[in-house]
């Protein structure tokens, strides 16, 4: 048998395999041969996979009951991870037996449960544990970052983003230039793709960020745009905002968990991530927030609570601030002990344009089975459309 080169590409590595086979690419036995050699399949026994029959909308006639759905909604929901259950029992039984004395025991003690966890993200989005902090929702720490990061001044007043970016932060962006007095037809300068093309062309945003960089106080894209699936040159744009002396920052919702990530390394001024989608947290689950060490001491939060001020003396009440530097300063109040359940065991372990399928493949629990199942599945409605 060949054995796979280190770089290997998806298509090379389908290529050698039906070679291997003596068969088409398309073949099943390939789709088969390649979960048999991936590295990560034994992952998918961690997560829950739906079954056909508890599934709304399923035409039994069609498939057994007891198959596995062909699950491609990570960019939705992710699926549920097997010890998620645990964990949240662990800390209702640490609540029914101590009660307030949880805060301090255990292998996440509450005052701290946020903190016990946050070594397990910080290689997904490559940082220093001190750049992130686990918090809120995504859109709360965008708003949250940007009182902090967009500072605008009669020169410098733009926030850019990408068109059709999610609404969410079309709606926080367009908030934060109202806050602050201006047009949002002036100061929200957003790069659309040429006509006739569905994603950006790099040179075109790169263009922008040059012609109009004195004018743009801050850049703010997302890693990986939720619906065309494009990854944006996240190094390459943030390297050409700080050029022209702009804040660089993500909504990474859709790339984290999903692409290699190298916040620090990169010099990303700030970001935010949902953990449901492709961190299979669970609906609603905790958001994580990233801002650069360079800033600790010098980018502050607009809004501060308790949870912002250091432990050590914390629990003084004596009203005097002791502001904790960087990300974790923007913390606002104790951590939902319960939504840290389900992040930590992810971590171990809509309406539709026409003409527009979104299909987000998991790697942690999808097979290339699936894969394959799906791509038959699909291309036989597609031509039985166009026969009809």
């Amino acid at each position: 048998m060949m054995e796979p080169s280190p770089l290997e590409l998806p298509v090379d590595a389908v290529r050698r395999i039906a070679a291997e086979l003596n068969c088409d690419p398309t073949d099943e036995r390939v789709a088969l041969r390649l979960d048999e050699e991936d590295k990560l399949s034994h992952f998918r026994n961690s997560f829950y996979i739906p079954k056909m029959r508890d599934l709304p909308s399923i035409d039994l006639s069609l498939v057994s009951e007891d198959d596995d759905a062909i699950y491609f909604l990570g960019n939705s929901l992710g699926l549920q991870p097997k010890m998620v259950r645990t964990y949240l029992e662990e800390e209702l039984d640490k609540w029914a037996k101590m009660g307030a004395y949880g805060h301090d025991v255990g292998k996440r003690p509450w005052i701290v449960g946020d903190e016990s966890i946050v070594s397990l993200m910080k290689d997904i989005v490559g940082a220093h544990e001190k750049e992130i902090a686990l918090m809120n929702a995504l859109t709360v720490n965008l708003h949250l970052l940007l009182l902090s990061f967009f500072k605008p001044t009669p020169k410098r007043h733009k926030i850019l983003l990408e068109a059709k970016a999610f609404p969410s932060d079309h709606y926080a962006i367009e908030s934060q230039i109202q806050l602050h007095g201006l047009d949002v037809e002036k100061s929200m300068r957003m790069v659309k793709p040429r006509e006739g093309e569905e994603t950006l062309r790099m040179e075109d945003i790169l263009e922008v960020i040059e012609e109009e960089g004195d004018s743009i106080a801050v850049i703010l894209f997302s890693g990986l745009h939720f619906y065309t699936g494009q990854l944006f040159n996240i190094p390459a744009i943030t390297k050409a905002g700080h050029a022209k002396g702009c804040f660089v920052g993500f909504d990474l919702a859709h790339a984290v968990g999903n692409v290699e990530l190298r916040l620090h390394d990169w010099g990303v001024d700030f970001a935010c991530w949902c953990s449901y989608k492709y961190l299979n947290s669970g609906a609603g689950g905790l958001a994580g927030a990233f801002v650069h060490e360079k800033h600790a001491h010098t980018v502050k939060p607009a809004l501060v609570g308790w949870f912002g001020h250091d432990l050590s003396t914390r629990f003084n009440m004596d009203n005097k601030l002791q502001l904790i530097p960087g990300a974790n300063g923007f913390r606002i109040s104790n951590p939902p002990i319960l939504l840290v359940c389900s992040l930590h065991a992810s971590l171990e372990c809509d309406k539709r344009e026409p003409d527009g399928i979104r299909v987000a493949p998991v790697p942690l629990y999808n097979s290339f089975h699936d894969v394959y199942k799906f791509i038959r599945l699909l291309t036989s409605i597609l031509d039985s459309s166009e026969r009809s």
